[in-house]
């Protein structure tokens, strides 16, 4: 009796869930990519979210939960409004929800957990990508988790609280004061227009279930040297024992590379003879693991890759600095990245939708992404890295609410100040492994920027083997960072040298807008910095752009970055339409017009 009861309160959960899946569908009439359609309840985003540092068990959260909207002097409902398909946030189509949140309420999650009887006996950590802003994170009732950010992931330990056996409740409470709030909140705003876009609020990247042991390997760091020949790995551990040992090893396909065994918690230099190194051209990666033992029995194992590469600067002939790559100057020429979806908001829809704007942006010849004011999920930064792209990373802004000094920066209160480092701190520590980021942006033209000595100090002092882009594009703080960095639209031009061994960038330009019919965000009101009427015209303007760049390189120029990637919301000024359907320019001509410039 009991066991047909069982199998009859299964039968009923699946109806259901199969039910709920069949109702889902995208909200709203918007432009929609073609990968939306690939996008269902029982298959979303379903890739290993870490590949920096693999598992092999794991369980992926994304799909259908619950979800309400109260405010927030509410406790938890109990109704719930609907269903919303995880991780796209509240306000997308691909959500099915596609519903605004303001600053005066909650965003709810509910759903169920079970977890497979072979995790026994182990921790079991609860992994969220990104949710903005702020989460508390509650399992059967106990809270196991608060977390203030959008942009970096964070992770409960929720063993204490599972009951062996059963079904387990999962409640997250989240709040997004988007531009009243003074945290980093990127391009969002509350009524979006112009170069401002839709709030976004929520989980917005991949939720996921990992059993660990109680000593485990919780990070590290692995900084290349290639005029050494070393690679250097600092790991972070919990609760090791004086007889543990942490063995690495490095392969390069099929042939170990190098092998090291030693202290978990000590620094470990190892060799890579003759390597090959990374760089756009050839994006060489090496293969990495890491196991920790005791006694000869794993404790636990993590898989990851590395590149050898090494971004710097060095004065020329004329005595201007040039960026280098790999002790070699090269010419970065990237586009203005913002990594927005008409379906998903900040989530691409598939993970090879994710990849087709940095495979886009290769084949029309460009060496390099700036990533504006947004941070990607982690399988992003994977796949600059393997298909060979230089990254400049922005910290996304916030906070512009502070008055204004007289040199320009914000006077920032101490919880504001706090929030930002925290915040900067994680996601370069998350990112810290992947070769294709090669220069950090703390500031974009003034927006929230404060202490811009100090902040990029900071980060010249806690990452030596990146570059620092201190003011991007706005009144310049000679000697801050390793460059100095102007905005100019349509352009091109470049900053007059000063003499503090900065090189010398065009980090934002062009802005040529062509809207196209049934790939626009909207019918009218359409914003770009200029407008053309057909494709042929908008190619014939870009050329005149790039044709004057090579006279500004004999100059000094180090590297130039387009605005930009794809059109987004009413800006229309992309290469691509912001459907990704089509490409405003012959990509061949175009690919042999940029790479004439490196």
């Amino acid at each position: 009796m009991k066991r047909t009861l069982i199998v009859y309160l299964m039968f009923l959960i699946f109806c259901q869930t199969f039910l709920s899946a069949q109702n889902w569908k995208p909200a709203g009439d918007r432009i929609k990519t073609r990968w939306a359609d690939d996008v269902t309840p029982e298959k979303v985003l379903p890739e290993y979210p870490r590949p920096q540092m693999q598992r092999t068990e794991w369980k992926n959260l994304n799909g259908l939960w619950q979800y309400a909207i109260t405010s927030t002097h509410s406790k938890r409902p109990a109704t719930w409004d609907g269903q919303i398909l995880v991780p796209f946030c509240i306000e997308s189509a691909l959500s099915g929800v596609g519903k605004k949140v303001h600053s005066g309420q909650l965003l709810w999650y509910r759903r169920t957990l079970t977890i497979p009887e072979s995790w026994d006996k182990q921790r079991i950590l609860l992994h969220f990508g990104a949710v903005d802003w702020e989460t508390a994170v509650f399992v059967n009732g106990h809270k196991v988790g608060f977390h203030q950010g959008a942009y970096d992931a964070f992770s409960c330990d929720i063993t204490h609280t599972l009951k062996s056996g059963q079904e387990n409740t999962l409640v997250l409470s989240v709040w997004d004061p988007t531009n009243e709030g003074n945290q980093a909140r990127g391009k969002q705003v509350s009524k979006p227009g112009g170069i401002w876009y839709t709030a976004v609020t929520g989980i917005w990247q991949t939720v996921w279930l990992e059993p660990v042991p109680e000593t485990r390997i919780v990070r590290f760091t692995a900084s290349p040297d290639i005029y050494e020949e070393t690679l250097r790995i600092s790991v972070k551990n919990t609760y090791v024992q004086a007889e543990d040992v942490l063995d690495i090893e490095v392969t390069d396909g099929d042939k170990t590379v190098a092998l090291k065994s030693g202290d978990p918690c000590s620094h470990f230099i190892i060799k890579i003879p003759d390597p090959e190194l990374w760089s756009p051209e050839s994006p060489h990666l090496y293969d990495l693991t890491l196991t920790l033992s005791r006694n000869g029995t794993v404790l636990d194992r993590v898989h990851s890759y590395f590149g050898m590469r090494k971004i710097s600067t060095k004065k020329n002939s004329t005595n201007i600095p040039r960026l280098m790559l790999n002790n070699k100057v090269l010419f970065q020429l990237g586009t203005l990245d913002q990594g927005w979806w008409p379906d998903g908001l900040y989530t691409a829809p598939t993970d090879e939708a994710l990849a087709y704007d940095i495979l886009k942006t290769k084949e029309l010849g460009f060496n390099a992404i700036r990533k504006h004011v947004k941070v990607e999920p982690a399988r992003w930064y994977y796949h600059c890295d393997r298909l060979g792209i230089l990254v400049w990373q922005d910290m996304p802004n916030g906070d512009m609410q502070g008055i204004r000094a007289a040199n320009g920066e914000r006077e920032r209160k101490a919880q504001s100040v706090h929030q930002y480092k925290t915040e900067l701190r994680s996601i370069m520590d998350q990112h810290i492994n992947s070769p294709s980021i090669v220069i950090w942006v703390p500031f974009n033209e003034g927006w929230g920027q404060f202490n811009t000595f100090e902040i990029c100090n900071w980060i010249s002092h806690y990452d030596p083997s990146r570059l620092v882009d201190g003011p991007s594009g706005w009144i310049d703080f000679p000697g801050a960072g390793h460059i100095q960095d102007i905005h100019k639209y349509p352009g091109p031009d470049m900053p007059a040298y000063k003499e503090d061994n900065r090189a010398l960038v065009l980090g934002e330009f062009g802005g040529l807008g062509l809207p196209l019919e049934d790939h626009i965000w909207q019918e009218k009101e359409n914003w770009g910095y200029r407008y053309y009427k057909s494709w042929e015209k908008l190619q014939e303007a870009y050329i005149k752009l790039i044709d004057q760049i090579p006279d500004l390189i004999e100059k000094g120029l180090s590297a130039a970055i387009y605005t930009q990637t794809t059109d987004v919301e009413i800006e229309v000024n992309g290469l691509i339409t912001y459907d990704r359907d089509v490409i405003k320019m012959d990509v061949e001509t175009i690919q042999k017009k940029n790479k004439s410039l490196y």
